[in-house]
């Protein structure tokens, strides 16, 4: 449609650019530094504490997966298949946890569970109860892709639990792997649950050897085995999703069959989820919160971490969606096997731990020249943002944009429309909504960012996040939960937003 130096060339060119600096490059550093050393390679060899480590790590991702998958496939399944008012609102409120700062979580259970709370069992339930969304919603999108006919004819001659068991859960079931070995890697990248439970995995022992030994060398080095071990899975997860990433369209066939007999049960569990996951945290901060005294000291002294996390999450989900958009334009509008390596490309991208993240980004820019110019400034908090968010804001962009057909863009240039009118014109007011959605998502995840920020944070500059970490060994409960409850509704706040719009438009 359009000549291979058109402006589609170089806004395009642009956002990989992008994309190969802020998302490739810190993790390739940390690869080339380590595999590029003797002792780099003798890290692969695993001794005695780092089989621990490994162990520790493995089993806060696999129970974080099985508690995840236990609790969220079934929802997903109800979500599907059940009957349920308000279904799009209670979707929302069911997807909320997974974008809460899970420290916050692990965070209010320690002021209740203070003897049992400071163990890997309990780092795998504030963890299960956090992720357990990406479960769901990948069960419900299998749900609704299993065509009805099958179904259909299967309860011919079976009751539908058999039919559930031998026809529906087969063909739902790689998508559900696949989301239990997304959320595997998420967690084996969590820092914050594990740091604050002091649970010893490979993601706080690396934040150690950096910012409390000062060992860059042995940062890296601890690194390497759980980065290798990352990209592994996640590229495991995505090639098991496929192309289904960012297709969403039904197969031609009848409607799934519905489960409404099961609805008091989906509803009871509905119900039990929102109160454990979400009610009860909220509950929590706020009974410790009502018990600070001078809170008004406490808020005012932190006004300038509040400000800061504004302005640098809305100033970061502004880029993000801008890279994002034009990474996912480019993703929807490619080829099979393209689109399929470059799924797997941000789904590995997106996997890579937030504190390897915020490592390479300081090996990189943390230096003399032009670079060093950008490192102690709060670009580098932008610049992790980006690595972070910009692969999960392209795919969920690519699925919006596949939805505009090709035709009408053959049919503008045709016209004689250059692509950037094309895009202003036809393309970008169809995924509005989709823009809209995923720059709040990116300004939630990016305000309670806290594994690179805490790295990456200009020397005597501090976000919300950081200031409540740092505040939680040496300040009153009480201070710390009414900073954490703040958070919690600054976060909630957009998706509020975001309901409301939900609710207007199925009014409609």
């Amino acid at each position: 449609m359009w000549g291979a130096w058109s402006s589609r060339t170089a806004v395009v060119g642009l956002a990989l650019a992008v994309f190969v600096v802020c998302c490739l490059l810190p993790s390739g550093y940390l690869l080339a530094v380590s595999l590029g050393s003797a002792t780099g390679l003798s890290a692969l060899l695993i001794d005695a504490r780092q089989r621990q480590l490994l162990s520790t790590t493995a089993l806060l991702g696999v129970g974080t997966a099985l508690v995840a998958t236990i609790i969220g496939a079934p929802l997903g399944a109800a979500l599907a298949r059940v009957t349920m008012p308000a279904k799009a609102l209670l979707r929302l409120a069911l997807a909320a946890p997974v974008l809460f700062p899970p420290y916050i979580v692990a965070l209010a259970w320690t002021y209740v569970c203070s003897n049992w709370i400071y163990t890997p069992g309990a780092a795998i339930l504030v963890l299960g109860l956090v992720f357990y969304p990406l479960s769901m919603l990948a069960t419900e999108v299998a749900m609704r892709r299993v065509d009805g006919r099958l179904e259909e004819a299967a309860l011919l001659v079976a009751p539908r639990a058999r039919v559930l068991r031998r026809i529906t859960l087969p063909l739902v079931g790689p998508a559900v792997l696949a989301g239990g070995l997304v959320i595997f890697v998420l967690a084996i990248s969590e820092f914050g649950v594990p740091g604050l439970l002091r649970v010893r995995v490979y993601t706080t022992e690396v934040f150690t050897a950096f910012a409390a030994l000062y060992d860059f060398g042995r940062a890296i080095h601890l690194a390497l085995p759980l980065l290798l071990l990352c990209l592994t899975v996640a590229a495991i997860a995505a090639w098991l999703v496929g192309d289904r990433l960012v297709t969403t369209s039904r197969p031609v066939g009848v409607r799934p069959v519905a489960f409404d007999d099961w609805r008091r049960a989906a509803t009871t569990s509905v119900v039990a989820v929102l109160t454990i996951a979400l009610v009860l945290p909220i509950a929590i901060l706020v009974r410790e919160a009502l018990g600070a005294r001078g809170l008004g000291a406490v808020l005012a002294g932190s006004r300038e971490a509040i400000a800061n996390s504004l302005w640098l999450a809305a100033v970061g989900a502004t880029v993000v969606v801008i890279v994002g958009a034009c990474l996912g334009y480019t993703r929807a509008r490619a080829g099979s096997i393209g689109g399929r390596l470059a799924d797997i490309l941000l789904v590995v991208v997106f996997a890579v731990p937030s504190t390897i993240v915020g490592i390479g980004l300081i090996g990189l820019w943390n230096r003399p020249g032009a670079a060093g110019t950008v490192y102690g400034t709060d670009a580098m908090l932008v610049l992790g943002y980006l690595a972070r968010f910009v692969p999960l804001t392209a795919l969920a962009l690519a699925a919006n944009v596949r939805y505009v057909p090709v035709s009408q863009e053959e049919a503008a240039a045709v016209g004689g429309a250059g692509w950037l009118r094309t895009m202003w014109r036809i393309v970008l007011p169809q995924v509005r909504l989709g823009l809209a959605a995923a720059w709040m998502v990116a300004l939630i995840m990016a305000f309670g960012e806290l594994g690179v920020s805490i790295l990456v944070a200009p020397p005597g500059e501090a976000t919300l996040p950081i200031r409540v970490y740092t505040l939680i060994a040496n300040t009153p409960p009480s201070h710390v939960a009414a900073l954490a409850l703040l958070q919690a509704a600054i976060v909630f706040l957009p998706l509020a937003l975001l309901a409301a719009a939900m609710r207007v438009r199925e009014r409609r």
